[in-house]
């Protein structure tokens, strides 16, 4: 059991250094976040953008460039995303970060057929919490990529999570497919796929993990309130992973969860051949240290 995300940047420590391309690294938050991780001993950044623009932002913020690979690129965010994965294609890094280039351009050149990092899996967000009101971290998918994912699609963002999960030391994750209620209503599609999810998972059609549902959040995180609606089994209150029934669900709970919950989070995008990590301006510093971590413990 895993209690808190420092955990991750431990663990990471453990692990030899990684090397992460930084897609237009002309970015402050970003390259604060390099500059915390280089400090941990965890990563060693390539950066690749406008090298007049990260020299400058790295001065500004004292960080030193010594030794540090940099390609300038003065072309566009877009072409500085298709030099960084490149270089994790090609085998020179084992990462990719996004840097000061939109989400659309790191994934476009993400999934591009020639020089990309796809596979045939689906991409989907991964994000880990710490809460003060939880025993333990728990992951919560997908909130930022899929926006009404079907029955195969969430089959799939499951098989996401559950290697996220694994490759921090979670063996056989517990899946708490979310709803509005623990019953099955035709109407409500989230609890068509839950029910449809469990018996997939009990006939090792989905594997690695237990999955059991549909629960409604408190059910998820709380063994009282499963005790109180006289729900059983080992997911029910002691989740490691809590499935989103749409994006919209997702995102909102995603962030309750960091600006009214007090909770702390590590996210990664998966079903790349490597982590994406994709840190927003409004995460915190320590959310972006510890999201760096996370990608350096999944292979």
């Amino acid at each position: 059991m895993i209690r808190d995300l420092t955990e991750l940047l431990r663990k990471a420590k453990n692990r030899p250094i990684r090397k992460m391309a930084v897609a237009a690294a002309e970015d402050e938050h970003v390259l604060k976040a390099l500059q915390d991780a280089m400090k941990e001993g965890i990563i060693i950044p390539l950066l690749v953008g406008d090298k007049e623009k990260i020299q400058r932002i790295a001065q500004l913020i004292g960080f030193s460039l010594d030794g540090i690979e940099l390609i300038d690129n003065r072309e566009g965010a877009a072409v500085s995303a298709r030099i960084a994965v490149s270089k994790v294609k090609n085998g020179e890094a084992d990462i990719i970060m996004k840097g000061f280039v939109g989400t659309g351009d790191l994934l476009k050149a993400v999934l591009d057929k020639d020089i990309g990092l796809r596979t045939d899996q689906l991409l989907s967000h991964v994000a880990f919490f710490e809460s003060p009101y939880y025993h333990k971290i728990f992951c919560v998918t997908d909130v930022a990529m899929n926006i009404a994912p079907d029955l195969e699609a969430k089959v799939q963002i499951i098989h996401n999570a559950v290697k996220a999960c694994q490759g921090i030391g979670i063996g056989n994750p517990k899946v708490a497919v979310a709803a509005a209620v623990e019953t099955v209503n035709p109407k409500m599609e989230a609890t068509v796929h839950a029910a449809l999810l469990k018996e997939m998972n009990a006939r090792g059609e989905v594997k690695g993990c237990v999955v059991d549902g549909p629960f409604a959040i408190d059910i998820a995180v709380s063994t009282a309130a499963a005790r109180h609606k006289g729900i059983g089994g080992e997911v029910a209150g002691d989740c490691d992973v809590i499935l989103a029934p749409d994006i919209e669900a997702g995102n909102m709970f995603y962030k309750a969860l960091n600006f009214l919950g007090g909770a702390s989070s590590a996210a990664v995008i998966m079903g790349a051949a490597v982590p994406v990590v994709l840190t927003s301006r409004s995460d915190d510093e320590r959310s972006k240290l510890l999201s760096i971590a996370l990608s350096t413990l999944i292979d």
